[in-house]
């Protein structure tokens, strides 16, 4: 995606258009661009649907073979982040762009993580019309990954993530839990816009 990135740059520079940031360059609809760069962003979208679609079976044969007998349900969570989709909102058809947000109408259901150290929360949307019916997708970062990996240590990483199966080397101090937000306030923050069925408890968490 770096490339239209590129392009809506230098796009911004031909139209003279003057942002505060260059990161916030676009494409407005029905020029050169446009058409590529959705079409682009649907294609991720798909593949990263067809992973999803994929671990879960991958996940529960291993589970079946090295846990007591359990029951499968028929529901499963899918929700993306960071994407961009065609929206009806306040009598328009619109394009909303959610950039570490989801989607999260009356009734979705979505994954709101904490970090590798806190808990997690499956979320049914309450559809607010004043998000554009958009949720929070997670923590989010408090620092930097830059900064998280010249302030932490290995043996922080090792400490907040006691208890939790997971990497615990070098290779992932930029996900150390004090880099994220506190994922209770972050929850009470949206209290408007999601409510909380489920909470999760990490048990193991895969990086990479």
């Amino acid at each position: 995606m770096s490339k239209f990135s590129k392009w809506a740059r230098k796009d911004m520079e031909r139209w003279m258009i003057q942002l505060p940031d260059r990161d916030l360059a676009y494409f407005p609809e029905g020029t050169e661009h446009f058409d590529d760069d959705v079409e682009a962003v649907h294609w991720a979208q798909e593949y990263a649907m067809a992973n999803r679609q994929a671990m879960p079976g991958l996940v529960l044969g291993v589970l079946t073979r090295h846990l007591p007998p359990f029951t499968v349900t028929t529901e499963a969570v899918h929700c993306h982040h960071s994407y961009a989709a065609k929206e009806h909102h306040y009598d328009a058809d619109i394009w909303v762009t959610r950039k570490g947000a989801m989607r999260a109408r009356e009734g979705d259901l979505g994954i709101v993580p904490g970090s590798m150290g806190a808990r997690s929360h499956i979320v049914r949307g309450k559809g607010n019309p004043e998000s554009f019916c958009s949720s929070a997708h997670g923590a989010g970062r408090r620092v930097s990954r830059t900064d998280a990996e010249k302030h932490s240590t290995k043996a922080d990483l090792e400490a907040q993530t006691a208890g939790i199966i997971c990497r615990k080397d070098k290779g992932v101090i930029d996900e150390i839990p004090c880099a994220y937000q506190d994922i209770d306030q972050v929850m009470a923050n949206q209290r408007d816009l999601t409510e909380i069925p489920h909470t999760l408890k990490q048990v193991v968490c895969v990086k990479g």
